[in-house]
């Protein structure tokens, strides 16, 4: 079992930039591909950007693409989420997932419930 808590979250003018960190727990967790989500209020899940086990690989949303960039380091235990020119509608909590399903296709790596292993997610709020 993995147990993931995020960090990093807070309130930023339009612009500006967050760096969200995931630390997880125990000793497997370079066998997760992991992905960041977010949900704003009134508005569905959407995933933001995946990556897998070894860090090669990445999926990310049409929304976030040349501003959000997803990293790991597996010597840490970690994932991140570097977010550049912030925009109000990237207010959302995001929470960070981890999967033990094999690497895939955006449609399969970017979709809830591939993923078994939620945080408990960290606010992002943007002003105009």
């Amino acid at each position: 079992q993995v147990q993931l808590v995020e960090s990093g979250g807070g309130l930023v003018q339009a612009g500006g930039s967050l760096r969200l960190s995931c630390a997880a727990s125990g000793r497997t967790f370079s066998t997760y591909n992991m992905a960041w989500f977010r949900q704003a209020p009134g508005k569905e899940r959407e995933c933001v950007a995946a990556v897998s086990r070894s860090g090669g690989s990445t999926h990310y949303a049409d929304s976030v693409k040349g501003r959000f960039t997803i990293s790991r380091d597996n010597g840490k235990n970690t994932v991140y989420l570097q977010t550049n020119s912030l925009k109000p509608e990237d207010t959302a909590v995001y929470y960070c997932a981890a999967a033990k399903t094999p690497w895939g296709a955006a449609q399969t790596m970017r979709v809830g419930v591939t993923y078994d292993y939620w945080g408990q997610g960290t606010q992002v709020t943007v002003s105009s």
